[in-house]
């Protein structure tokens, strides 16, 4: 596949995902794909969206279903009176608005909700919007508690009704090339991936007169939130289990309020270890005063690297011989030469700079993307397989890396948690 097969345009959502996902060596990793490619004739009618939380990631999202064929929103809800009156551009003029869920469900006229409101309430939300009889869409990560994810899984296996978790990266065409690629043996074995979420801001929003800091900055609070790994690092746990098809054996870190000493309860620094089967290893790290590494994934393998959030592959490039080896060899069959001291020869391992090959951009938005496979899974009533799978364990991995922070000990993968 050529990088111009990757350069997409305003294209279909199941012509994006099958260019990626091709082969049977995909087939596992994607197997929501397959189902999709045949969802194309469940109905034209658009599946009625209702949205609870429109704060700034809320009011992203109803941008995005505006885009889809196959979804729209029919009604928003939030406590906060001036997220509201925020979200009304972005939606069809007479929605209705409301102030609680719950009236919102009892009104009728949907067929699912998406949930962009604070962690520790996803799981309340879910729950109601699954006794009034409506599939759910909600914002990773899953829930605030191991225990509450795992409720939430039975709630939807046990009502028949969908649950997709905002996981977009499963619907990023240039992500979906490089597991091909991977699948297809290009990097080799792959052995460790180090992935980073690094920004330069405090995460503390104004708290305007009219309301209080725990509602705008419920980031930075225990109780509904696990700060950089709920918020940060639950994506790319996805990304480390999807490229090691596995969950990890067990999980050590250190985790600290390094720099923003400024009150807030959840952790501006973390660090961890991500063991799985065979001694690989998932190493993460996320900080909020440098933001030089920004976002990425380095996935390494015994012949190359690839970079998914910079769209790169890279070749491995046989090591060079230390001078003084050199040296050696030339000793032994009488040759002689110019030897460089302190020069570059001296640090062979120095980083590769070479810029490597493309795997391909394109003007698609895999947040919309991932709406439009949302509209077909609530069209067919049966969820996209894989994709809860996904987004269970990654929710399950990052609250086990809290845990493990907070204990200061190394934690193994729980036992007994939900089949999917």
């Amino acid at each position: 596949m050529t990088e111009k097969d990757f350069d997409l345009t305003r294209r279909s959502f199941i012509d994006r995902v099958l260019m990626a996902t091709a082969g049977a060596a995909m087939s596992a990793a994607t197997p929501w794909a397959a189902m999709a490619a045949g969802a194309q004739t469940l109905g034209t009618g658009k599946v009625r969206l209702g949205v609870i939380g429109t704060g700034d990631r809320g009011r992203a999202l109803i941008q995005n279903i505006g885009k889809t064929r196959n979804c729209m929103v029919a009604a928003i809800c939030d406590t906060y009176a001036p997220n509201i009156v925020k979200a009304q551009q972005w939606v069809a003029a007479g929605t209705p608005t409301f102030a609680d869920h719950r009236a919102m469900l009892d009104a009728g006229g949907l067929d699912a909700v998406v949930i962009a409101t604070p962690l520790n309430m996803h799981a309340k939300h879910s729950m109601d919007a699954f006794d009034a009889g409506l599939h759910v869409w909600c914002e990773k990560a899953m829930a605030r508690t191991i225990a509450d994810c795992g409720a939430m899984v039975r709630k939807s296996q046990d009502s028949r009704k969908v649950l997709q978790i905002g996981h977009q990266r499963m619907f990023h065409p240039t992500y979906l090339n490089a597991l091909r690629r991977v699948k297809a043996g290009e990097i080799g074995t792959i052995t460790q991936i180090r992935a980073s979420w690094h920004r330069n801001n405090s995460w503390r929003r104004p708290v305007p007169a009219d309301s209080n800091d725990r509602r705008i900055n419920w980031r930075l609070y225990r109780e509904s939130s696990a700060g950089l790994m709920t918020e940060l690092a639950t994506h790319q746990l996805q990304v480390g289990n999807w490229f090691l098809d596995g969950v990890p054996t067990r999980v050590l870190g250190s985790g600290s309020i390094c720099y923003w000493k400024d009150g807030r309860e959840v952790y501006d620094h973390v660090a961890l270890i991500y063991e799985y089967a065979g001694g690989r290893k998932f190493i993460y790290t996320s900080l909020l005063n440098n933001a030089r590494y920004g976002c990425e994934e380095q996935i390494q393998g015994s012949k190359g690297s690839i970079e998914p959030e910079l769209g790169r592959i890279y070749q491995e490039i046989p090591p060079k011989t230390l001078a003084l080896q050199r040296m050696q060899a030339d000793v032994k069959r009488g040759h002689k030469r110019v030897v460089p001291i302190g020069g570059a020869t001296w640090f062979p391992e120095l980083p590769v700079t070479t810029p490597g090959d493309s795997l391909g951009w394109g003007e698609y938005d895999e947040t919309m993307l991932q709406f439009e496979g949302f509209g077909e899974a609530v069209r067919s009533g049966k969820p996209l397989p894989g994709l809860l799978y996904q987004a269970y364990n990654a929710s399950v991995a990052s609250l086990l890396g809290e845990q493990a922070m907070d204990k200061g000990e190394a934690l193994t993968w729980p036992t007994g948690l939900v089949t999917i």
